[in-house]
Protein backbone atom coordinates (compact mmCIF):
# COMPACT_ATOMS: atom_id res chain seq x y z
CA UNK A 1 0.00 0.00 0.00
CA UNK A 2 1.66 3.16 -1.06
CA UNK A 3 1.02 6.28 1.13
CA UNK A 4 -1.80 7.64 -0.41
CA UNK A 5 -3.63 4.30 -0.03
CA UNK A 6 -3.10 5.02 3.87
CA UNK A 7 -4.58 7.86 3.91
CA UNK A 8 -7.38 6.66 2.04
CA UNK A 9 -7.61 3.64 4.59
CA UNK A 10 -7.52 5.78 7.34
CA UNK A 11 -10.21 7.72 5.70
CA UNK A 12 -12.52 5.38 5.38
CA UNK A 13 -11.64 3.90 9.55
CA UNK A 14 -12.73 7.28 10.56
CA UNK A 15 -16.28 6.74 8.77
CA UNK A 16 -16.57 3.07 10.23
CA UNK A 17 -16.27 4.34 13.99
CA UNK A 18 -18.91 7.18 13.79
CA UNK A 19 -19.64 9.51 16.33
CA UNK A 20 -19.52 6.73 19.21
CA UNK A 21 -15.92 6.80 19.34
CA UNK A 22 -14.78 6.97 22.66
CA UNK A 23 -11.51 6.59 22.54
CA UNK A 24 -10.30 7.16 19.35
CA UNK A 25 -7.67 5.28 19.52
CA UNK A 26 -5.96 4.34 15.54
CA UNK A 27 -5.45 0.31 15.16
CA UNK A 28 -3.29 -1.00 12.52
CA UNK A 29 -4.07 -4.52 10.88
CA UNK A 30 -1.62 -6.67 8.85
CA UNK A 31 -3.18 -9.54 6.38
CA UNK A 32 -0.67 -11.27 4.30
CA UNK A 33 -2.88 -10.74 1.13
CA UNK A 34 -6.48 -9.90 -0.98
CA UNK A 35 -7.75 -13.63 -0.63
CA UNK A 36 -11.08 -14.33 0.91
CA UNK A 37 -9.69 -15.86 3.75
CA UNK A 38 -8.16 -12.52 4.90
CA UNK A 39 -10.77 -10.33 3.80
CA UNK A 40 -12.76 -12.44 6.28
CA UNK A 41 -10.28 -11.32 9.11
CA UNK A 42 -10.57 -7.29 8.08
CA UNK A 43 -13.99 -7.60 8.19
CA UNK A 44 -14.46 -8.75 11.71
CA UNK A 45 -11.75 -6.53 12.89
CA UNK A 46 -13.98 -3.72 11.30
CA UNK A 47 -16.91 -4.79 13.31
CA UNK A 48 -15.10 -4.77 16.37
CA UNK A 49 -13.52 -1.48 15.53
CA UNK A 50 -16.63 0.21 15.19
CA UNK A 51 -18.35 -1.62 18.45
CA UNK A 52 -14.83 -0.40 20.61
CA UNK A 53 -15.31 3.06 18.76
CA UNK A 54 -11.74 3.08 17.19
CA UNK A 55 -9.95 3.98 14.48
CA UNK A 56 -9.01 1.24 12.02
CA UNK A 57 -6.59 1.26 9.05
CA UNK A 58 -5.56 -2.01 6.77
CA UNK A 59 -2.09 -2.50 5.59
CA UNK A 60 -2.35 -5.46 2.52
CA UNK A 61 0.72 -6.33 0.51
CA UNK A 62 -0.57 -5.60 -3.34
CA UNK A 63 1.62 -8.69 -4.63
CA UNK A 64 -0.41 -12.16 -2.25
CA UNK A 65 2.04 -12.83 0.16
CA UNK A 66 5.01 -10.50 -0.16
CA UNK A 67 6.74 -10.56 2.57
CA UNK A 68 9.34 -7.69 0.91
CA UNK A 69 6.02 -5.46 0.96
CA UNK A 70 4.56 -5.91 4.55
CA UNK A 71 8.25 -5.49 6.05
CA UNK A 72 7.71 -2.12 3.90
CA UNK A 73 4.32 -1.65 5.08
CA UNK A 74 5.47 -1.86 8.52
CA UNK A 75 7.62 0.86 7.98
CA UNK A 76 4.35 3.17 6.79
CA UNK A 77 2.62 1.97 9.92
CA UNK A 78 5.45 2.70 12.39
CA UNK A 79 5.62 6.09 10.71
CA UNK A 80 2.04 6.49 11.29
CA UNK A 81 2.04 5.69 15.15
CA UNK A 82 -0.95 3.54 15.71
CA UNK A 83 -1.77 2.94 19.42
CA UNK A 84 -1.58 -0.50 18.58
CA UNK A 85 -1.08 -3.54 15.81
CA UNK A 86 -2.71 -6.58 15.11
CA UNK A 87 -0.44 -8.77 12.70
CA UNK A 88 -0.76 -11.49 10.75
CA UNK A 89 2.57 -12.50 8.88
CA UNK A 90 3.20 -13.27 5.28
CA UNK A 91 5.43 -15.91 6.41
CA UNK A 92 5.91 -16.94 9.91
CA UNK A 93 9.50 -17.95 9.80
CA UNK A 94 10.85 -14.49 7.62
CA UNK A 95 8.54 -12.00 10.09
CA UNK A 96 11.78 -11.00 12.43
CA UNK A 97 13.04 -8.09 11.03
CA UNK A 98 9.41 -6.22 11.06
CA UNK A 99 8.51 -8.03 14.63
CA UNK A 100 11.90 -6.44 15.81
CA UNK A 101 10.92 -2.41 14.29
CA UNK A 102 7.42 -3.14 15.74
CA UNK A 103 8.68 -4.04 19.41
CA UNK A 104 11.67 -1.32 19.09
CA UNK A 105 8.73 1.66 18.01
CA UNK A 106 6.94 0.07 21.80
CA UNK A 107 3.76 -0.54 20.25
CA UNK A 108 1.59 -3.18 21.76
CA UNK A 109 1.62 -6.40 19.27
CA UNK A 110 -1.21 -8.92 18.93
CA UNK A 111 -0.56 -11.65 16.71
CA UNK A 112 -3.35 -13.58 15.27
CA UNK A 113 -3.86 -16.48 12.61
CA UNK A 114 -0.08 -17.71 12.73
CA UNK A 115 2.00 -17.39 15.28
CA UNK A 116 5.03 -15.55 15.34
CA UNK A 117 8.40 -17.01 16.94
CA UNK A 118 11.02 -14.82 19.24
CA UNK A 119 8.54 -11.77 19.42
CA UNK A 120 7.43 -9.44 21.87
CA UNK A 121 3.63 -9.35 21.57
CA UNK A 122 0.74 -8.67 24.26
CA UNK A 123 -0.89 -11.87 23.17
CA UNK A 124 -2.18 -14.52 20.19
CA UNK A 125 -5.75 -15.39 19.07
CA UNK A 126 -5.72 -18.39 16.09
CA UNK A 127 -7.06 -21.46 15.05
CA UNK A 128 -5.29 -24.94 15.84
CA UNK A 129 -5.17 -26.56 12.17
CA UNK A 130 -4.05 -30.34 13.64
CA UNK A 131 -7.10 -30.10 15.67
CA UNK A 132 -9.05 -28.26 13.78
CA UNK A 133 -8.64 -31.09 10.62
CA UNK A 134 -8.82 -34.09 13.46
CA UNK A 135 -12.32 -32.55 14.03
CA UNK A 136 -13.51 -32.15 10.22
CA UNK A 137 -12.16 -35.14 9.59
CA UNK A 138 -13.80 -37.03 12.46
CA UNK A 139 -17.19 -35.74 11.28
CA UNK A 140 -16.58 -37.04 7.81
CA UNK A 141 -15.81 -40.28 8.95
CA UNK A 142 -18.37 -40.71 11.79
CA UNK A 143 -20.82 -39.80 8.87
CA UNK A 144 -19.23 -42.90 7.21
CA UNK A 145 -20.25 -45.16 9.83
CA UNK A 146 -16.61 -45.63 10.39
CA UNK A 147 -15.94 -48.03 7.19
CA UNK A 148 -15.12 -47.58 3.52
CA UNK A 149 -12.08 -45.55 1.87
CA UNK A 150 -11.22 -41.73 1.80
CA UNK A 151 -8.45 -39.57 -0.18
CA UNK A 152 -6.88 -36.77 1.16
CA UNK A 153 -6.54 -33.25 -0.65
CA UNK A 154 -2.91 -31.30 0.88
CA UNK A 155 -2.59 -27.83 0.45
CA UNK A 156 0.79 -26.38 -0.36
CA UNK A 157 4.37 -28.15 0.61
CA UNK A 158 5.70 -26.22 3.45
CA UNK A 159 2.57 -24.00 3.88
CA UNK A 160 1.58 -23.71 7.85
CA UNK A 161 -1.86 -23.99 7.71
CA UNK A 162 -1.28 -27.26 5.15
CA UNK A 163 1.34 -28.67 7.77
CA UNK A 164 -1.21 -28.97 10.11
CA UNK A 165 -4.47 -29.98 8.65
CA UNK A 166 -2.41 -32.38 6.61
CA UNK A 167 -1.28 -34.39 9.80
CA UNK A 168 -4.70 -33.92 11.71
CA UNK A 169 -6.33 -35.85 8.86
CA UNK A 170 -3.87 -38.42 8.95
CA UNK A 171 -4.29 -38.46 12.94
CA UNK A 172 -7.77 -39.11 12.82
CA UNK A 173 -7.69 -41.70 9.93
CA UNK A 174 -5.92 -44.40 12.35
CA UNK A 175 -8.39 -43.73 14.90
CA UNK A 176 -10.68 -45.67 12.54
CA UNK A 177 -9.60 -49.11 12.38
CA UNK A 178 -11.72 -50.01 9.47
CA UNK A 179 -11.69 -47.03 7.62
CA UNK A 180 -9.00 -47.28 4.67
CA UNK A 181 -7.02 -44.22 3.41
CA UNK A 182 -6.06 -44.79 -0.65
CA UNK A 183 -4.16 -41.85 -1.34
CA UNK A 184 -3.35 -38.19 -0.49
CA UNK A 185 -1.87 -35.65 -3.12
CA UNK A 186 -1.43 -32.06 -2.78
CA UNK A 187 -3.96 -29.62 -4.41
CA UNK A 188 -2.57 -26.57 -3.20
CA UNK A 189 -5.68 -24.65 -2.35
CA UNK A 190 -6.72 -24.65 -5.56
CA UNK A 191 -10.04 -25.31 -6.62
CA UNK A 192 -9.44 -26.29 -10.79
CA UNK A 193 -5.52 -28.43 -9.62
CA UNK A 194 -7.99 -30.38 -6.83
CA UNK A 195 -10.49 -31.48 -9.55
CA UNK A 196 -7.68 -33.20 -11.87
CA UNK A 197 -6.43 -34.67 -8.29
CA UNK A 198 -9.61 -36.52 -7.31
CA UNK A 199 -10.41 -37.40 -11.33
CA UNK A 200 -7.38 -38.94 -11.27
CA UNK A 201 -8.26 -40.93 -7.75
CA UNK A 202 -11.75 -41.63 -9.26
CA UNK A 203 -10.10 -42.94 -12.32
CA UNK A 204 -7.66 -45.03 -10.36
CA UNK A 205 -10.20 -46.30 -7.73
CA UNK A 206 -13.59 -47.92 -8.20
CA UNK A 207 -14.67 -46.94 -4.93
CA UNK A 208 -14.02 -43.80 -3.01
CA UNK A 209 -16.31 -42.96 -0.06
CA UNK A 210 -15.16 -39.91 1.33
CA UNK A 211 -12.44 -37.31 0.63
CA UNK A 212 -10.93 -34.56 2.81
CA UNK A 213 -9.93 -31.39 1.56
CA UNK A 214 -7.53 -29.38 3.24
CA UNK A 215 -9.49 -26.34 2.59
CA UNK A 216 -12.92 -25.10 0.86
CA UNK A 217 -11.96 -24.75 -3.03
CA UNK A 218 -10.39 -27.50 -2.58
CA UNK A 219 -13.12 -29.73 -1.93
CA UNK A 220 -15.33 -27.71 -4.71
CA UNK A 221 -13.28 -28.70 -6.89
CA UNK A 222 -13.76 -32.25 -5.61
CA UNK A 223 -17.48 -32.05 -5.72
CA UNK A 224 -16.88 -30.97 -9.31
CA UNK A 225 -15.06 -33.66 -10.22
CA UNK A 226 -17.46 -36.55 -8.73
CA UNK A 227 -20.45 -34.97 -10.42
CA UNK A 228 -18.24 -34.96 -14.00
CA UNK A 229 -17.78 -38.30 -13.24
CA UNK A 230 -21.18 -39.13 -12.05
CA UNK A 231 -19.96 -40.62 -9.16
CA UNK A 232 -20.72 -39.94 -5.03
CA UNK A 233 -18.25 -39.66 -2.42
CA UNK A 234 -18.79 -37.56 1.01
CA UNK A 235 -16.51 -34.63 1.05
CA UNK A 236 -15.93 -32.57 3.95
CA UNK A 237 -13.57 -29.02 3.84
CA UNK A 238 -11.81 -26.49 5.86
CA UNK A 239 -12.39 -22.73 6.54
CA UNK A 240 -16.06 -22.07 6.63
CA UNK A 241 -16.05 -19.54 4.16
CA UNK A 242 -19.23 -18.47 2.37
CA UNK A 243 -18.66 -19.86 -1.25
CA UNK A 244 -19.17 -23.06 0.21
CA UNK A 245 -22.35 -22.43 1.96
CA UNK A 246 -24.67 -23.40 -1.09
CA UNK A 247 -22.70 -27.22 -1.09
CA UNK A 248 -23.55 -27.49 2.28
CA UNK A 249 -26.69 -26.98 1.59
CA UNK A 250 -27.32 -29.08 -0.73
CA UNK A 251 -25.29 -31.96 0.72
CA UNK A 252 -22.60 -32.06 -1.86
CA UNK A 253 -20.26 -30.77 0.99
CA UNK A 254 -21.69 -32.45 4.51
CA UNK A 255 -19.38 -29.69 5.98
CA UNK A 256 -16.51 -27.62 6.86
CA UNK A 257 -14.08 -27.13 9.86
CA UNK A 258 -14.59 -23.54 10.98
CA UNK A 259 -10.89 -21.51 10.36
CA UNK A 260 -13.18 -18.46 11.61
CA UNK A 261 -10.56 -15.78 10.31
CA UNK A 262 -13.79 -13.41 11.23
CA UNK A 263 -13.61 -14.37 14.72
CA UNK A 264 -9.32 -14.13 15.31
CA UNK A 265 -9.99 -10.71 13.13
CA UNK A 266 -12.58 -9.69 16.08
CA UNK A 267 -11.18 -10.67 18.93
CA UNK A 268 -7.34 -9.82 17.77
CA UNK A 269 -8.78 -6.23 17.55
CA UNK A 270 -10.90 -6.16 20.93
CA UNK A 271 -7.24 -7.53 22.54
CA UNK A 272 -5.32 -4.84 21.04
CA UNK A 273 -7.88 -2.25 22.29
CA UNK A 274 -7.79 -4.06 25.54
CA UNK A 275 -3.87 -3.38 25.78
CA UNK A 276 -3.91 -0.06 25.08
CA UNK A 277 -6.86 0.85 27.44
CA UNK A 278 -4.01 -1.33 29.97
CA UNK A 279 -6.77 -3.77 30.95
CA UNK A 280 -6.33 -7.67 31.09
CA UNK A 281 -5.56 -9.00 28.05
CA UNK A 282 -5.01 -13.04 27.60
CA UNK A 283 -1.71 -14.29 26.20
CA UNK A 284 -3.03 -16.59 23.89
CA UNK A 285 -6.42 -17.37 22.61
CA UNK A 286 -7.58 -21.03 20.73
CA UNK A 287 -10.37 -20.69 18.88
CA UNK A 288 -12.19 -23.85 19.66
CA UNK A 289 -12.58 -26.39 16.73
CA UNK A 290 -15.78 -26.67 15.11
CA UNK A 291 -17.40 -28.31 11.80
CA UNK A 292 -20.33 -26.13 10.18
CA UNK A 293 -22.63 -28.50 8.27
CA UNK A 294 -27.04 -28.42 7.77
CA UNK A 295 -27.59 -27.70 10.91
CA UNK A 296 -25.43 -24.27 11.90
CA UNK A 297 -24.38 -23.13 8.63
CA UNK A 298 -27.24 -19.89 8.73
CA UNK A 299 -24.75 -17.12 10.25
CA UNK A 300 -22.04 -17.62 7.96
CA UNK A 301 -24.38 -17.56 4.64
CA UNK A 302 -24.51 -13.86 5.06
CA UNK A 303 -22.48 -10.45 4.26
CA UNK A 304 -19.42 -10.53 6.68
CA UNK A 305 -20.48 -7.15 8.02
CA UNK A 306 -23.44 -8.48 9.19
CA UNK A 307 -21.99 -11.35 11.37
CA UNK A 308 -21.67 -10.51 15.06
CA UNK A 309 -18.39 -10.76 16.70
CA UNK A 310 -17.56 -12.68 19.58
CA UNK A 311 -15.92 -11.02 22.34
CA UNK A 312 -13.34 -12.36 24.81
CA UNK A 313 -16.15 -12.31 27.27
CA UNK A 314 -17.81 -15.12 25.39
CA UNK A 315 -15.73 -17.26 22.72
CA UNK A 316 -15.56 -20.42 23.25
CA UNK A 317 -12.30 -21.72 23.52
CA UNK A 318 -9.99 -24.86 22.96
Amino acid sequence: MNRPGVAMALLLALCVGGESRAHGETIAVFTKNQGPIFAALRAGAAVAAKNLGVQLVNYVPSTPDSVAEQNKLVDDAIKDKPDAIVFVPVKFAEADSAVKKINAAQIPLVNANEPLVNAGIVGYVGTNDVSLARETGRYLLKAMNGTGSVAILDGPDKAFTAEGRGRGFRDVVKEFPDVKLLDAKPANYQRAQAGQVVAGFLSKFTRVDGILAANDPMAMGAVDALKAANRKAMVVGINASREVMDLIKSGDVVGSGDYDTFAQGCLAVEMAVRSVRKQDVPRELILKPTVIDKTNYAPFDQPLEKRECPTLGNVDRQ
